[in-house]
């Protein structure tokens, strides 16, 4: 569909030339000043969301300097842009034509006010611009900027410095205060000083103080002339100011961030497992956008303190308020929401998906992309005995990767059991080195290291060379002793037997586009035999309970019920269970009526209509020979859509595009690469719908060699002890490739600090 410029007397129109053609703004303010330059009346009635969707303006009625190019194909405008340009005179030549876009005329009044704004808004920009060597602008209304003092001009370069160090700090990681070993000696001293012992100690400074110290040296002038004189064992900057500046930080990257996701309009909401932090448990909250330039980001925006009897009602309430009230964003349009969570919170934080996914239809509840399917549904079942299973396997990966001594021992122990196969005994090695949350077939392959497992532990445990120490022996004998309990090994065996069902399933989600679309084409044959198993279920558990028992007679482990049975059975009844309808009744048909019915919950009929939209990526189009429906699908995605009218059209020019492209042509696979295609932009519909379909949690990440934003928060949590965690910190360092502009928090933190200064004064004053 073409595009027609709204300006009076402007007649041109995007398929006659290649002007770029540029949408009105959806900011209110900036809007009401394109409209009231373009002197049209029929214009002011409507809001910035209808003029955004339903007019532009071609590039003839811009400055040069505000048109930016920044490719061959694509052509944009500066945030700060105005058109000016306009022919309002034209029309009176031919006073018979016939004219569409009626010019207002302007009372005296109307001038005097657009004289005001102008000379407003001149005044604004010039107190939001840089003092470069005093040289000082004059704007058109004749305003001169107000001159710095150098004593206000030396304590801007003063903040800079701060600002630069701890940004500095931030990225790289590095505590502002000592290490902990440090602390407990100041305590220490603390205490020879009220017992009366006398001890000199030398003064050590904190790491924000040593690298203030190094610029200092490094030729900083204004760090040299504020702290030359100052005494050796002095603070430059107090522990309050240094926490206030690290939080300033913090808060400024989160803004930064929040207006690239304002931006962009659409969202989904994906939140982590809780994390320990000084002061009680966090929740990481991520958000996940396409960016201007059509880039899918997941980004951590905050870390968000929980109280310990936290209720799902009062959580789901609190985590839209951060989303509304504290962030600025609308639920409205939020389109996907994730949440990956283990033990007793997992339940906790489903009620909130239910809640949110009630209130908000189109917030459709997905899997996470960087959790296999397999392991989000074992986390999930609220069941002890699996939440042991969950947590044993956590701490066996942590542990063999703390040092590679136990690595190593492990490969010896897998070397020797299968001495006959080292096909087998290689690919158990590589297994034990990979992230087992990221592995689809977890269980199985943690079945087959049952008994190298209980060996190295043993081995570990007994320490005959005193190699290990005793943290390591300690921490062996714990898991030899849970490995070696048969309710784990059957919990173990039966999760590997039932989630044998989505586990194909799970795999195609995280694959390719073309995998994704087929899995939820094939989600009706995955519940079919998750129903078959539960119609059938004393036959499948007969079979599973034998394959626990044989790799329990294997490891030496005596079959019997586990002794929570004294505390749910009469003495008398204890000796009759038998283990195999015991675990029957507790485990197998809980865990099977458990993973169907979350599969059904996740797999709902809006997510599924939304994965099958993804026939929209030409490969996926070209895989079904062109014989799609989108539009069946996509009418809940209508008012997210700029023309969706026009859409049927659209969707079948789109069709007709790619069915006859020439043979060199290939077809774009993903969502990525179909967007940032130079003529996308001539299919607004589809462009958008891609889009937001981009945005669900369920799709991976295309990060290319970059961690993403949870890779990046885990290998922090790795790194850094539970004490020295920071909130403020992590935020930094996590989000360290986010551009952050230097001079504008300078201002911003001037600015603080002069209202924190005025409201201080006016405190004492009362």
């Amino acid at each position: 569909m073409p595009n027609f410029c709204a300006a009076p007397n402007c007649t041109r129109k995007s398929t006659q030339s290649n002007l770029a053609f540029f949408r009105f703004p959806r900011d209110p303010e900036r809007c009401r000043l394109w409209v009231e330059n373009c002197r049209r009346a029929d214009l002011e009635t409507k809001t910035s969301d209808q003029l955004n969707k339903h007019y532009r303006l071609c590039a003839k009625h811009f400055e040069p300097a505000m048109i930016c190019k920044t490719s061959p194909y694509r052509t944009v405008l500066r945030e700060t842009a105005i058109p000016t340009i306009f022919d309002l005179t034209s029309h009176l030549n031919n006073p018979h034509s016939r004219h569409r876009k009626r010019i207002k005329e302007l009372t005296e009044e109307d001038i005097r006010k657009i004289k005001e704004r102008r000379l407003e808004s001149s005044i604004e920009q010039l107190h939001s611009k840089k003092d470069k060597g005093g040289v000082v602008e004059e704007v058109e209304a004749g305003v001169e900027a107000p001159q710095l003092t150098p004593e206000q001009r030396e304590q801007q370069e003063y903040i800079k410095s701060l600002l630069e160090t701890v940004l500095l700090m931030g990225r790289q990681n590095i505590p502002l205060r000592t290490s902990i070993r440090r602390q407990e000696e100041e305590g220490e001293e603390e205490r020879k000083e009220e017992e009366g012992e006398e001890e000199d100690a030398a003064f050590v400074p904190s790491n924000f103080q040593a690298l203030l110290e190094a610029r200092l040296s490094a030729g900083d002038e204004v760090l040299r002339g504020r702290f030359e004189g100052a005494a050796v064992n002095e603070d430059y900057c107090s522990t309050e100011e240094q926490q206030r500046l690290l939080e300033f930080c913090a808060r400024s990257v989160q803004q930064n961030l929040l207006q690239e996701v304002r931006d962009a309009s659409f969202f989904s909401l994906v939140t982590d497992d809780l994390v320990e932090f000084p002061g009680g448990a966090r929740l990481p909250v991520f958000l996940r956008f396409v960016d201007q330039a059509s880039a899918l980001r997941e980004e951590l925006v905050e870390l968000v303190l929980l109280e310990a009897d936290a209720e799902p009602t009062g959580l789901a309430e609190r985590l839209e308020a951060l989303v509304t009230e504290h962030w600025g964003l609308s639920m409205e349009h939020c389109r996907g929401q994730a949440h990956a969570s283990s033990g007793t919170f997992a339940g906790h934080i489903k009620t909130v998906a239910s809640r949110l996914s009630d209130k908000y239809p189109m917030a459709v509840h997905t899997p996470q992309s960087s959790c296999a399917l397999n392991v989000h549904l074992a986390n999930c079942v609220p069941l002890a005995a699996v939440q042991t299973v969950m947590a044993t396997l956590g701490k066996v990966h942590a542990f063999l990767r703390s040092t590679p001594t136990l690595q190593d021992e492990m490969d010896r122990v897998i070397g020797i059991l299968f001495q006959g196969s080292p096909e087998k005994a290689e690919s158990l090695r590589q297994a034990c080195r990979c992230c087992w949350s990221d592995m689809h077939n977890l269980f199985e392959v943690a079945v087959e290291l049952m008994e190298p497992l209980m060996l190295c532990m043993d081995s570990l445990y007994e320490n005959e060379e005193r190699m290990c120490s005793d943290r390591v022996t300690s921490s062996a004998f714990f898991i030899s002793e849970v490995l070696s309990d048969f309710e784990f090994v059957v919990t173990l065996v039966i999760l590997k037997n039932t989630l044998s069902f989505t586990r194909a399933f799970g795999k195609n989600l995280q694959g390719e586009t073309l995998d994704v679309f087929f899995a939820a084409n094939s989600l009706t044959a995955v519940l079919h035999s998750l129903n078959e198993v539960m119609d059938n279920i004393e036959v499948y558990h007969e079979f599973w309970f034998e394959e626990a028992v044989n790799l329990a007679a294997t490891m030496g482990i005596t079959v019997c019920v586990p002794r929570v049975v004294l505390l749910r059975k009469p003495s008398a009844d204890v000796g009759e269970m038998q283990p195999e309808a015991y675990f029957k009744e507790y485990l197998t048909l809980p865990i099977m009526q458990f993973i169907t019915q979350e599969v059904k919950d996740i797999f709902s009929e809006n997510h599924l209509k939304a994965l099958k939209c993804l026939s929209l990526v030409p490969a996926v189009m070209g895989q079904m020979k062109f014989n799609t429906s989108e539009e069946s699908h996509a009418h809940g995605y209508r008012g997210d859509l700029p023309n969706p009218d026009t859409l049927p059209a659209e969707l079948h020019c789109w069709r007709i595009k790619w069915k006859h492209r020439g043979k060199e042509v290939r077809l774009p696979a993903t969502i990525h690469e179909t967007l940032q295609l130079s003529d996308v932009k001539f299919f607004p519909n589809v462009n958008a719908f891609l889009k937001v379909l981009s945005t669900l949690p369920v799709l991976r990440l295309e990060h290319g060699s970059r961690q993403t934003a949870q890779q990046r928060l885990q290998a922090h949590l790795e790194h850094t002890p539970v004490d020295c965690r920071c909130p403020s910190m992590a935020l930094l360092h996590i989000n360290y490739h986010l551009v952050t502009d230097l001079d504008q928090m300078v201002e911003q933190y001037t600015k603080q600090l002069s209202e924190d200064d005025h409201s201080e004064s006016d405190t004492l004053a009362e």
